[in-house]
Order: structure tokens, then sequence, then C-alpha cells
């Protein structure tokens, strides 16, 4: 599979990808700048989004004076948003900030390092694909990519430079998470046979932005920016900040939760992506013209693609209503039960003794593990402040900066999670079941590459 993958990003003709980013006029910077230990590394900010002000910029600021960084620019489409961001920042850091009114603007700016990008689901890849050829670094929020074709023109740049990419799946960072992927690795947890994945929120206000919405004004907005590659659609201030309602901008509870949790699988298991997903749901609560489902089942066939005989299932359940804010992580084998809230690995549900003894079996049960001691709390709120998964992931990022290491997240968990959840949206749009051609790098239901 992986020579089939190199084998295609090689020769494929993604040439519309370029078209996108050659449409935005910027000049690639050269790739050979490099940091010396004194010198100050200089950020730039994509998008000054909520996600950035409230969980990047106070991880940042945790680690920045000590490890001499500092932020210099932000770029927003948004005049207010530009604004704000501008005088936050500065607030912040105490000297001048520029204010870009794109990302022209961003990168024509002398000796910018990297970028924090947090800004529309659907944006992601391609942006990060530009910075990357303006030169810069990149800690690029989850989901990477909501369509196959931006997730393999991204990859592909990213893979020919020598650029550090973070992708922001936090949990790669979490000490928790970490033994977690140890502990399944070594062998000691034995075959997984499933995965219950849930992320409930009950937060009716979560993607909804009436009063900013009120203030979106076409005229102080680059719309034909915002829609990048996608189909036109008149200026729609919801669809703007909004955009996690509406597809195809976001494809909603996937890209947004599902994402994170499901990296974990790719992590402990290795393997890359599901080999078939179903799923359903719908808008069973908020009538409020979102496109989006508000409830979502999705079920994962997970194993290797050459031997149907082994595997595991993994189920993925969210919902926008009674929600107890508390996302759920449990591994579970033959043996007994690794559970990523209580971070503890127990004999629960492993085959007892007895049971094994009728059976003419040998019991398999797990030893009690305590993973507390390690445990970073994950976070379901979106304004968590400087948590410790993000601040953790963060300063990863920017020690990677300097060190030129492999970041926890490297692009490639970025790359894996959008097939997942691209194979969960095309299970959701056409009612098919949705599998992965290695070959093509597509995704397929209904025997068709599956597009928005």
């Amino acid at each position: 599979m992986e020579n089939s993958r190199r084998d295609f990003l090689k020769t494929s003709s993604l040439a519309a990808a370029s078209v996108y980013l050659g449409a935005m006029g910027f000049a690639a910077k050269s790739y050979g700048r490099i940091l010396g230990a004194n010198d100050r590394v200089r950020m730039g900010v994509v998008g000054f989004s909520d996600r950035f002000r409230n969980s990047h910029l106070p991880s940042f600021m945790q680690h920045y004076k000590e490890l001499n960084f500092e932020i210099v620019a932000v770029s927003d489409i948004w005049k207010l948003r530009r604004e704000e961001g501008q005088a936050y920042l500065k607030s912040k850091f105490d000297h001048d900030v520029s204010a870009c009114r794109n990302n022209d603007e961003l990168y024509a700016i002398k000796n910018i390092d990297g970028v924090f990008l947090s800004t529309a689901d659907f944006q992601h890849a391609l942006l990060c694909a530009e910075a990357v050829k303006a030169g810069c670094d990149v800690y690029c929020e989850k989901p990477f990519a909501e369509t196959m074709d931006d997730a393999i023109f991204a990859l592909k740049t990213v893979k020919d430079s020598d650029r550090i990419v973070q992708i922001g799946s936090q949990r790669r960072s979490g000490s928790n998470y970490k033994a977690a992927e140890q502990f399944i690795k070594s062998g000691q947890f034995g075959p997984i046979t499933m995965v219950e994945l849930t992320w409930n929120v009950n937060q009716p206000g979560r993607w909804r932005r009436p009063a900013l919405v009120a203030k979106c004004k076409a005229e102080d907005l680059d719309w034909k920016r915002f829609l990048l590659n996608r189909p036109h659609e008149d200026f729609d201030p919801r669809k703007y900040l909004e955009y996690r309602l509406f597809w195809p901008y976001s494809s909603g509870q996937p890209g947004q939760w599902m994402s994170h949790q499901i990296d974990t699988v790719h992590w402990f298991t290795g393997l890359q992506h599901p080999r078939s997903v179903v799923a359903n749901g719908g808008i069973y609560t908020w009538k409020d013209g979102r496109r989006n489902w508000d409830t979502t089942t999705a079920v994962f066939d997970y194993g290797p693609a050459d031997d149907l005989s082994t595997g595991f299932q993994v189920v993925f359940m969210s919902r926008m209503s009674n929600g107890d804010e508390n996302p759920k992580e449990i591994y579970y084998s033959n043996g007994g039960t690794l559970n990523l809230n209580t971070n503890k690995i127990t004999p629960e549900g492993g085959l007892t003794e007895r049971a094994a003894k009728e059976m003419g079996l040998q019991a398999n049960l797990l030893p009690v593990k305590d993973l507390s001691e390690l445990a970073m709390k994950v976070e379901s709120g979106a304004n968590t402040g400087g948590d410790p998964l993000t601040s953790a992931h963060v300063r990863n990022f920017m020690e990677c900066m300097r060190s030129r290491q492999q970041p926890n997240a490297p692009v490639e968990a970025g790359y894996y999670h959008s097939i997942a959840n691209i194979m969960t949206n095309a299970a959701i749009h056409t009612g098919a079941k949705a599998t992965f051609d290695t070959t093509t790098q597509q995704v397929m239901a209904n025997g068709k590459v599956f597009k928005y």
C-alpha cells in the first residue's frame, strides 16, 4: 500500500490544486533558512479564530519566552477579526503586530518562520500547502482535509519540502495516550476486538454565532478567498462563521471530533485507514437550517487489507443533545479493557478462568494497570485555554521548529485521519458502504469516487 501511495502521489496530476494556490499570488520562499539556537523565531497567525485565541495562543504564551519565539503578524480575510487580532496580540506581546488582509500580504513579510493555521475546516490542507510553499513551518488544525484531492495535494507538497508540520491532533502529546500506545504495541493488551468512541455535546450555541453573524458584512470580507476551490455560493455570513454546520465547508461531527479519536486508532495499531465505513443519523434536534447532522453513528471495519479473517470494529457515536461533555475512548481485547477516561487497564470483560475452562481454553485476563499518574485530562469544551494536551502539543511543535525533528503528529497523521473522515462523509452523503482504493488514494461509494 505504501509503495502504491508513493507512486500515485508522484504521478498524480492534481493540477487543479496548483491552480487554487497559484491564484493566491504568493511567491515561494527558499526552504534553506536555518534557525540558530539564539535566533528569535517569528510566527504568523492565519485566521484569528476562537481556536487560536482560546487555545493555541494561551499554550504558546506558556513557552514563547523560554524558547525565544514571538508573534509578528496576523492574517484574516474579515476586517473585524483582523483588527481584533492585531489589537489583541499587541496587548499580549507589547510590540507592533502586522495586520494582513490575506496570506499574500502575510508571506510578503520577510522572515516569517512559521504559522498557526486555524481557519475553516475545508481550508486547512490547501492553506497548509500554501504556507509550506512560502517557506513556513505550520501548526495545522484538524481536520487536515475534507476531500482526498486536497489531502493528496497537501501531503505531496509537505513531503517535497523540508518544512515541519504539526497536525492539531494533541492526543499524540498526552502522556496517558503515549502509555496506552506503548502498552498496546507491546502485545500485552492482546488483539483489539472493538473500540468505542463517543463525543456528546449539549450546547445549542456551540457552532451557532448569531450575534457575530449580524456583524459580518460582504464589503468587509473577501468571500472569494474564503470559498477557495469549493463551488460558488452567494455570500452568506452563516456559512462563513457557522461553517461547521454546512457541507462542503465542514463535515461537522466527523471532522471536528471523530478526527481526534480515530487518530488514536491509527496511532495505536499502525493501520492507516478503515477497510470500510457505514453511517446513519440525521438532524433530529436542531432545525436551524444546518446541512450537517446533529446525531451521527459511524461503524468502521479495521484490519489488514490482505487478510479479512482478522480485524476489529470501531464505533463512533456523537450527538448534539443530552451530552455529558465527556468524550469517551474505550479499547477492548479478549483479556480486558483499556479506558482512556479512567486511565486504567483492567481485566473487565475479559475471558475468565471459569468461562475458559468450560471450553477447554486458557484464561487471559489482563492485570490492573493504573495510568492516572501519567494522565492529562481531555477537555471537551471549545474554550479550554492552555489545556495540558494542547500546551504540550504546541511546545512539541516549537521545539521541532528548532531541532528539525519530526513532531508528534506529522502530516501523515492528518492524511490518515482524513481518509477515515472522508470515508465517513461518503457513507453519510450516499447511504452506501464507503471503501478506500489504495491505488488511486480515493474514497469509493456506490462504485464511484466520492466528491462533494
